[in-house]
C-alpha cells in the first residue's frame, strides 16, 4: 500500500476525468447532445452566453476524450455536425444523476451560502 507522500495526483482516475469533464460548459453540451446530433450553429444557439471560441474548445476537447464525434459534410459552407459516441452516452446517467442532486438541494445551497457569508461578512472587512 502507497503512503500519502508516495500519491500522484495526475493519476487519480477521478482528478483527471473530472479534471476534463467537470467544466459547465462540457456538461452543458453534452446534454444539448443527448437527443442527437447537432450542427456547431444549432450548440451555439442552445447556448448563447458560451463565445464561439469556448464552443469550439469545448468541443475539441470533448472529441479528444471520445465523448463525441465530429462529422464534417464538404459543402460551402461546411456542414460540422457533432454526436455523442457510446462512450459519452454512458456518461449521462450519472450527469442526470448530478443534475437531479444540484435541482433538488440548490435552494438549500443558496440558502447555506446567504447564512455563511452573513456570518463571514465582518471577516472579509
Amino acid at each position: 500500500m502507497k503512503h500519502n507522500h508516495e500519491f500522484d495526483p495526475n493519476l487519480c482516475p477521478v482528478r483527471t476525468i473530472l479534471a476534463k469533464i467537470g467544466d459547465k460548459w462540457s456538461i452543458l453540451l453534452l446534454h444539448e447532445l443527448k437527443p442527437g446530433q447537432q450542427r456547431f450553429s444549432e450548440l451555439a444557439r442552445a447556448l448563447p452566453d458560451i463565445s464561439q471560441r469556448m464552443l469550439t474548445a469545448t468541443l475539441r476537447k470533448l472529441e479528444r476524450d471520445g465523448l463525441i464525434s465530429r462529422h464534417v459534410t464538404p459543402s460551402i459552407p461546411p456542414r460540422v455536425d457533432y454526436k455523442l459516441t457510446a462512450l459519452g452516452h454512458s456518461l449521462l446517467a450519472p450527469l442526470d444523476s448530478l443534475s437531479a442532486w444540484a435541482a433538488t438541494h440548490k435552494a438549500e445551497i443558496d440558502t447555506n451560502r446567504t447564512t455563511y457569508d452573513g456570518q463571514h461578512a465582518s471577516l472579509s472587512r
